[in-house]
């Protein structure tokens, strides 16, 4: 296995990798993986140095939580902290995040995943009411004291929800999106995890693939990928496709990133490179579909630090191009 960074994840104690690995490929929406694919990605990630795995109960009704537990069940050398999320089971009103309903889904994803006690568990995007309910928190506690998990966290799409959840005492981390085209969380959301230890993990760090320079306006996606059928937020949150880019206003844009990339990297380790050293941020989350991908995300970690001059380039295009299109909206 080959060393990586690692970086306390908040409250909860515990040291992950710079990169971690994004299973919501491995789940579904993004097209069929099948299950021995699915494994060599992950050895890949774990040999890479990948010490951390985000999942959902949601991603392909669980089918990314049973591959990771089958996964580490055959790979009892790898040390490799879990995050899954919780919420997405039932409708999207607050009335449902529940004690009752949490134990209910915390016992399928321990199931799911072969474990009596999560690493951490992440209210996976609820409804804005539920980041500021004493109940909610109180009902965490309770799962916490009852050692179904380890600790807990929130997944969030608004910087708003990020600073809500930041001022509560017992949440372990924030997962935000954060890319060189969503640049909205560094004004507030990064110092404030900061000032109260909160880890930072970012999420769609290549916006659906944009930032790997891959794509171009024709382009088509399977009709199983949420790039095909969530475009306008037709299924969920815009924010998760494309960062709720415009996709025309996105390849574009993708170009002109993809020339800042220094040499030797490719586009989308120069955004996971300018990720990892913001400051704040604990692990950045990508994706893979492939052994290649998952290796190439991971020696982003040992890329040096992007100079200033990039980092200006980088500001400066997304206020040329982006902002005015997505900071108001998130």
């Amino acid at each position: 296995m080959i060393p990586m960074e690692q970086r306390t994840l908040g409250r909860t104690g515990r040291d992950v990798s710079v990169v971690g690995q994004g299973t919501w490929q491995l789940g579904g929406d993004w097209g069929d993986v099948a299950e021995g694919d699915a494994f060599d990605v992950l050895d890949a990630a774990v040999d890479s140095g990948v010490t951390f795995f985000d999942t959902a109960d949601v991603y392909g009704d669980g089918r990314s939580e049973q591959l990771i537990g089958r996964y580490l069940e055959n790979r009892p050398d790898a040390d490799v902290f879990v995050a899954t999320k919780m919420g997405r089971r039932a409708d999207q009103v607050p009335e449902n995040y529940t004690l009752d309903n949490f134990r209910a889904w915390n016992d399928r994803s321990r199931a799911n995943l072969g474990t009596d006690t999560l690493d951490l568990v992440q209210l996976h995007c609820p409804p804005s009411g539920v980041y500021s309910s004493d109940t909610v928190y109180d009902a965490l506690d309770t799962l916490v004291a009852e050692e179904r998990i380890a600790a807990y966290a929130v997944s969030v799409e608004t910087c708003a929800e990020a600073l809500t959840a930041i001022a509560r005492p017992g949440v372990a981390s924030v997962q935000i999106i954060l890319n060189p085209f969503r640049l909205k969380p560094l004004d507030e959301v990064l110092p404030a995890a900061v000032a109260a230890g909160v880890g930072i993990i970012a999420r769609v760090p290549l916006a659906s693939g944009l930032l790997s320079g891959k794509y171009t306006e024709d382009t088509v996606f399977g009709p199983d990928d949420h790039r095909t059928y969530n475009r306008h937020g037709e299924a969920f949150d815009q924010g998760e496709t494309f960062s709720g880019i415009d996709y025309a206003t996105g390849v574009a844009a993708a170009a002109a990133f993809a020339e800042l990339a220094p040499e030797g990297a490719t586009p989308a380790q120069t955004a996971l490179r300018w990720i990892i050293q913001q400051p704040g941020v604990t692990s950045v989350i990508p994706g893979a579909r492939s052994v290649e991908q998952a290796r190439a995300n991971a020696a982003a970690a040992a890329l040096p630090p992007l100079p200033q001059a990039t980092l200006d380039a980088v500001r400066e295009l997304y206020d040329r191009s982006i902002r005015a299109e997505v900071h108001g909206r998130w």
